[in-house]
């Protein structure tokens, strides 16, 4: 891995957008000096009863992940708002947040330590809770009373020491679910009590929880 002496020279942009934009959002970002990045298919959760009730409160989305120093980040980002127009309500979100080393990629090196160093005051925060699939909706509801404002559901497959089965002599590995959210920094410690707690988060086998910083971030626009 490249170390990074506790600098911060990489960010990891997450951007969620609708489906069918992740690849313009991609081509985008190289444009900003970004040389690639994944695209994951997800489903955005919307908060209006309306909707819940004509099955409608789901919306396909894409989320791109993309990794670069800081500052080709710093530009991706400022230049996905103005070509997206995130700051508009329902137009994607797009963020930043730190990575302390990376591997694999010829184009990505810290050959010069950040002067700036150290973290970055911030005003938000990434979860990122897994869970077994069908939980995800359950989860969200109980961050969405707890002062969440939706989420992004992945689905994935994930096996624990307390998970893999076996079938006819094969392991199988249990689907899951990730739940992805951004919520206010002031927000994230009951937003996490509520999930952990609801869902036995602390039990073996019942899921994860894990919560970032985010350095940086577009679209978050207020109710």
């Amino acid at each position: 891995m490249e170390a990074t002496n506790e600098k911060i020279c990489f960010e990891l942009i997450y951007a969620i957008v609708s489906d069918g934009m992740g690849s313009k959002v991609l081509r985008t970002a190289k444009e900003c000096g970004v040389t690639g990045g994944t695209i994951l298919l997800g489903r955005g959760t919307i908060c209006n009863p309306i909707l819940e009730k004509l099955a409608l409160s789901d919306v396909y989305k894409e989320i791109v992940m993309m990794v670069a120093r800081r500052e080709q980040v710093r530009a991706a980002l400022e230049t996905l708002n103005k070509t997206y127009k995130l700051h508009k309500r329902n137009h994607g979100i797009a963020y930043s947040i730190p990575v302390y080393g990376i591997c694999g990629s010829s184009t990505c090196r810290c050959d010069q330590p950040d002067e700036k160093g150290g973290l970055e005051e911030t005003m938000y925060q990434s979860i990122i809770i897994i869970v077994d699939k069908g939980k995800a909706e359950a989860v969200v509801e109980a961050a969405t009373q707890a002062g969440a404002r939706g989420a992004t559901i992945i689905n994935a497959r994930g096996s624990g020491v307390h998970e893999t089965s076996k079938v006819f002599s094969m392991e199988i590995e249990p689907e899951k679910e990730i739940v992805l959210m951004i919520t206010g920094k002031d927000q994230t410690e009951s937003i996490v009590d509520s999930i952990r707690a609801d869902f036995e988060i602390d039990d073996p086998g019942k899921g994860i929880i894990f919560v970032q910083n985010v350095s940086k971030a577009y679209g978050l626009t207020e109710e």
